[in-house]
């Protein structure tokens, strides 16, 4: 068996990942395919997370492995936060779609996750610490949101001309 191909991961200015994504209507195999090549996509890119959006796939999918051994993938389909903690810290994020760039950005240390996995049942998942972060920034993507957008105006337009011009040169080589 072959494994599964890498899709491209759309890089931030990019306005494709300003799209709200759409729920998922059915977990199907169409969906369970784009499960397992956003793993692979994740895992090759080293990323620990990863939302459909990132991969110009428009629906609320998102894929996470905080693990040391990168040996226990997490599927969270439609996934809504019930609860966030009160208590929030300011924690260095980095995303695949904003490749080289990290910054603080303040979120929830825990929260409660509801969604559905990949055979499509239904599961709430309490998170705390990297993992709790890890989903609440992957559900930005899914709102159209990159997490640049916490950042400061002129941080975002220095990142965003830097990401621009190694655009630019990669197109050139």
């Amino acid at each position: 068996m072959n494994p599964p191909s890498l899709l491209p991961i759309l890089c931030y200015p990019d306005p494709r990942l300003r799209t709200v994504a759409k729920p998922v209507a059915a977990v199907d195999d169409r969906i369970r395919e784009l499960i397992e090549r956003m793993l692979a996509t994740m895992y090759d890119a080293n990323g620990i997370g990863l939302a459909a959006t990132q991969v110009d796939v428009h629906e609320r999918v998102i894929v996470i492995d905080v693990s040391e051994t990168r040996d226990e993938p997490l599927v969270l389909i439609n996934p809504e936060i019930e609860w966030a903690s009160p208590e929030t810290r300011k924690g260095e994020e980095g995303c695949l779609s904003v490749p080289g760039i990290y910054d603080g950005v303040e979120r929830s240390i825990a929260v409660r996750v509801r969604a559905l996995d990949g055979q499509g049942k239904e599961r709430t998942l309490d998170a705390q610490g990297m993992l709790a972060v890890c989903i609440q920034h992957e559900m930005d993507h899914l709102m159209g949101k990159v997490f640049v957008e916490y950042l400061s105006p002129l941080k975002r337009d220095r990142i965003k001309s830097k990401l621009v011009k190694a655009q630019r040169e990669a197109l050139r080589t």
